[in-house]
């Protein structure tokens, strides 16, 4: 009798399931295609979905042909029609696609040729500043080098050795604050107050010969000698026994988008040979504006 009753109890519980299970299957059969994501890969499954759709509209709107509407993208990257809409309004706040007002087609807009323009000239620069940095070297036999300003640090992108046994610890990808290195001094000269308090709230490091933190007016003192003589010096900041003098690069606009210098040992570039190598690196640095437009 209790054995009857337990498999009573049992019977609505396992029919429950079955019709559980019977329900699943019509909702999946009824769901309508393209309303649920697809399965993802374990590769995929750290791709942001609308970051990865916005690209993949981007990269569609490359394609040689007048344009495109909602409806075609949607059926092109299956992807919900509603949701291309979306990214596409989005982009188009941006200037990153623009809308024919006369189709309602969208095409990529000139916010693209902007960006494209900047790595454009920073794979131009680097390539140019070979020739730049090889004469540097010539002429000081010290080790020459090229950086940049990214998120607040100064990053070598290129370096030539100089002849000898003697080599820097600077390599292509370094990040260094840019208070406490020539190259970094050259790139930030022109920064306001607030900003050059920034590059020092992000970086609190210590003068390697001095052991001090650099205040805010030290620094805003040597910009403006920088600005004045026309580069920057590090004078056994970044390391002991190193010194290294650089000059800015700036664009058409007139604003700084890189810097180049030398650095070598206390014996190598004393002090009372700043004067004549800066000159050096300012003529190059010149002629490296120049060619990127500014006059």
């Amino acid at each position: 009798m209790g054995n009857s009753n337990r498999r009573a109890e049992r019977a609505p519980t396992q029919a429950g399931r079955a019709a559980k299970v019977r329900g699943v299957k019509r909702a999946a059969k009824a769901r309508p295609s393209g309303s649920e994501e697809p399965a993802k890969s374990p590769a995929n499954r750290k791709l942001v979905t609308s970051l990865d759709r916005a690209l993949s509209i981007l990269e569609l709107l490359n394609e040689q042909r007048p344009g495109w509407s909602v409806s075609e993208l949607s059926d092109r990257l299956n992807i919900p029609k509603s949701s291309a809409s979306y990214l596409l309004h989005t982009l188009a706040a941006r200037g990153y696609v623009r809308r024919d007002a006369a189709t309602g087609k969208y095409s990529l807009g000139l916010r693209l040729l902007s960006l494209g323009g900047q790595v454009r000239q920073s794979i131009e620069l680097r390539q140019v500043a070979l020739g730049h940095l090889r004469r540097i070297v010539e002429q000081t036999q010290l080790c020459a080098h090229l950086a940049m300003l990214d998120l607040g640090d100064a990053v070598y992108v290129e370096r030539i050795e100089a002849p000898g046994f003697v080599r820097m610890a600077i390599w292509p990808g370094l990040r260094m604050a840019p208070q406490i290195t020539a190259i970094g001094k050259a790139l930030i000269c022109e920064f306001d107050r607030n900003a050059v308090q920034k590059i020092l709230d992000q970086h609190p490091v210590r003068a390697a010969a001095s052991g001090e933190l650099k205040t805010l007016d030290v620094l805003l003192k040597e910009l403006e000698e920088t600005r004045r003589r026309g580069y920057a010096v590090d004078n056994q900041e970044s390391a002991i026994g190193v010194r290294c003098v650089a000059a800015p690069i700036y664009d058409a606009s007139g604003k700084i988008v890189a810097a180049i210098g030398v650095s070598g040992t206390v014996y190598q570039l004393p002090p009372d040979k700043d004067p004549e190598v800066g000159e050096i690196i300012l003529t190059e640095a010149r002629k490296l504006s120049e060619y990127l437009g500014k006059h």
